[in-house]
C-alpha cells in the first residue's frame, strides 16, 4: 500500500494505491488521524488504483468519514473500481460515501 497526500487551501486529495487490508492499513491509521487532527474539511480518497480492500481498510476508511463528518467535514471517494467497488456496493457503503457509483 502506498499513499500521496496533497493539499490545496481547504481541499485535501489522499491517493491510496495496492492493497488496504488487516497488514496495510495500520501504516495509513496515523495518515488518517493526522487529517482529522488537523480539521480538514474537505477531503476527497481517490481509490482509483486500489486493487483490493478487506474489512480493515472499509473500517480505516469509514472512522474517518465518521469522525470528519463529526466537526462537520465531508470525506469523498473518487475512482473506485474492480473488486473495491464491489465491497463498497455489498456493504451498501454507496449510500454513506459520496462520489461511489450509486450514491
Amino acid at each position: 500500500m502506498g499513499h500521496t497526500r496533497t493539499d490545496s487551501g481547504d481541499e485535501t486529495l489522499l491517493k491510496i494505491d495496492g492493497t488496504l487490508d488487516a497488514l496495510t492499513a495500520p501504516e495509513l491509521r496515523p495518515v488518517l488521524d493526522q487529517l482529522v487532527t488537523e480539521g480538514r474539511k474537505s477531503i476527497t480518497v481517490d481509490l482509483s488504483h486500489l486493487r483490493l480492500i478487506d474489512s480493515s481498510g472499509v473500517g480505516a476508511l469509514v472512522s474517518l468519514l465518521k469522525r470528519v463528518r463529526g466537526y462537520g467535514g465531508e470525506v469523498r471517494v473518487a475512482g473506485v473500481r474492480d473488486q473495491p467497488l464491489a465491497i463498497f456496493k455489498l456493504l451498501q457503503l454507496h449510500r454513506v460515501f459520496p462520489g461511489l457509483p450509486g450514491a
